[in-house]
């Protein structure tokens, strides 16, 4: 069987500046792919191995978070994270506010989570050991 090396989220998002801001400067992301051309409406951020892809579509197409179609879908994307505390601290001193603190939740993991500036949901995390 054929080894899969990743998955990238693709978010529609209402303004593209903002979005990419939000990634670059409170998580830490880097850019890497705007456009095209001079009107970018398409942005590719990450950090590591994650990566997510966001695109501004048009004004009448807004973000549609999955908290906000389903109560008990309250993540857009679950991120591993090795050490989630040391991880939580970075993002904080960066100002983050954050959905949910770094806590052990009832299943059985260890994380926290944020909302991006168009109010999807990121979960990071790993299982508690």
């Amino acid at each position: 069987m054929s080894k899969l090396n990743f998955i990238t989220p693709f978010f529609i998002v209402s303004n593209l500046n903002d979005s990419v801001s939000f990634y670059v400067n409170k998580l830490g992301f880097e850019v890497w792919y705007t456009g095209p051309g001079d009107n970018p409406y398409w942005a590719m951020v990450g950090r590591g191995p994650v990566s997510i892809m966001l695109k501004a579509i048009a004004d009448n197409i807004q973000p549609i978070p999955n908290h906000t179609r389903h109560e008990w879908a309250a993540w857009d994307a679950y991120i591993s994270a090795e050490e989630p505390d040391t991880l939580f601290e970075e993002f904080s001193s960066n100002g983050l506010t954050f959905r949910r603190p770094i806590r052990d939740d009832d299943d059985g993991l260890r994380g926290f989570e944020v909302t991006d500036a168009d109010g999807y949901v990121l979960f990071f995390g790993r299982p508690k050991v």
